[in-house]
């Protein structure tokens, strides 16, 4: 079964952003990979997409930032303001001075932009075939392969499965997991539409008392993309009660001008839900793994649930490609590298998601820590960007930053 030169032919699940950088790094490294997207087209849902200079670097080592560079915005700034005053409360200089310290610009882009240039270099390599409309039903392992068969009868083999087929991923449930994620309080509303005169190149973020509002451009900076979030306490999560309009309008009532002028330009007919899990390790099981979101789902927080897939697939290609022989080896590997990683970002974004989100007290003493960081001053985030293996932050033990959804 093993495919070109000897490399392990690979199977994975998911035509998605975590799928197609799978692909790509596993083709780079001279694996044949077949993808299989349950979807009748490959597509991105949402629009929106933040990628930090660590998934740049993934993107550059594979030969595609160039591609992505032509229709994303490198923003100029990073900025926290308080939701209800407009006041500037911290910045960060981004553009190519954060290039040049962490090796690969920040950007933001339409997500349909980043799939097109995955999906095309994917298939330019010759090494990789997709298949849509593949819903995957069952996964099977022996000691010489795998195979999964898909709601339309067909089954398909391979050397090693890779589950990047997303939250609700059907490699997850069949082999680790079949539990519900867990759901988020915070209702979410978006509105990427035409980017109006004056905006700025700028990743902005309003933050308020169980709050925020966040917007960028996006699409060679012709749109701005804006995501507006609360927490909604009436009725469950996906209930009629829960998030709706009228609360928005209610929860943002005291909210300075421009994110008044933000709410107004909001796709109001469509709310999003947002999931996460707790860390769990069993990603690697024999000859199938799982990737991004299907491994360690995460809120939106610090933008790395595309980043952090990204990482996996570059470190899942390098362990099978060390190891063509032993793929079960290679990817218990894979996980042992990338474990403690996307847990400590999975944490951490939780953490950071209830700080943006303090009001009162809390709020205060937090605005005035944002007002005395200096502006390029980037030791915050050098675990997350850089390369140098900084310590992750640790949250306290006691604070178990799951106990609050």
């Amino acid at each position: 079964m093993a495919g070109k030169g000897g490399r392990p032919h690979v199977l994975v699940v998911g035509g998605g952003i975590g799928g197609f950088t799978t692909a790509l790094a596993c083709a780079r490294r001279g694996m044949s990979v077949h993808v299989l997207e349950r979807a009748p087209e490959i597509k991105e849902i949402g629009a929106g997409l933040q990628l930090g200079p660590n998934a740049g670097r993934v993107l550059s080592e594979l030969g595609v930032l160039n591609s992505v560079l032509r229709t994303a915005v490198l923003p100029e700034r990073f900025v926290i303001l308080d939701a209800y005053t407009g006041r500037e409360l911290y910045e960060a200089q981004f553009g190519w001075e954060l290039a040049e310290r962490f090796g690969a610009p920040y950007t933001v882009m339409h997500r349909a932009d980043l799939l097109d240039a995955l999906l095309e270099g994917s298939l330019s390599t010759g090494l990789v075939k997709a298949s849509i409309g593949k819903e995957v039903v069952g996964v099977e392992q022996n000691a010489r392969g795998a195979t999964v068969t898909c709601a339309d009868g067909s089954s398909h083999s391979a050397d090693v499965v890779v589950g990047a087929d997303g939250l609700r991923s059907a490699v997850r449930r069949l082999v680790l997991d079949d539990s519900e994620p867990v759901v988020s309080r915070y209702v979410i509303y978006r509105g990427p539409g035409p980017r109006p005169e004056g905006v700025e190149d700028a990743v902005t973020l309003y933050a308020g008392d169980g709050l925020h509002l966040m917007q960028y451009p996006i699409h060679g900076g012709e749109l701005l993309n804006r995501v507006a979030s609360f927490r909604s306490d009436r009725g469950e999560p996906g209930s009629d009660t829960w998030g709706t309009p009228e609360e928005l309008f209610e929860k943002f009532a005291d909210a300075c001008d421009p994110v008044q002028e933000a709410l107004r330009n909001l796709d109001l007919g469509k709310r999003w839900e947002q999931f996460d899990r707790r860390p769990m390790a069993g990603w690697a099981q024999g000859r199938i793994a799982l990737l991004g979101d299907a491994a360690h789902p995460m809120r939106q927080y610090l933008a790395q649930g595309a980043g952090q897939a990204m990482e996996d697939a570059v470190a899942l290609a390098a362990a099978l490609a060390d190891a063509p022989d032993d793929p079960v080896t290679a990817l218990k590997e894979y996980e042992e590298v990338r474990f403690p990683r996307a847990s400590a970002v999975q944490h951490n974004t939780r953490f950071f998601g209830e700080m943006v989100h303090l009001g009162g007290v809390g709020a205060v003493l937090r605005d005035f820590a944002f007002r005395s960081l200096q502006r390029n001053d980037y030791t915050l985030a050098e675990w997350l960007y850089g390369t140098g293996g900084a310590p992750a932050p640790q949250p306290p033990a006691r604070l178990d930053v799951y106990a609050e959804v």
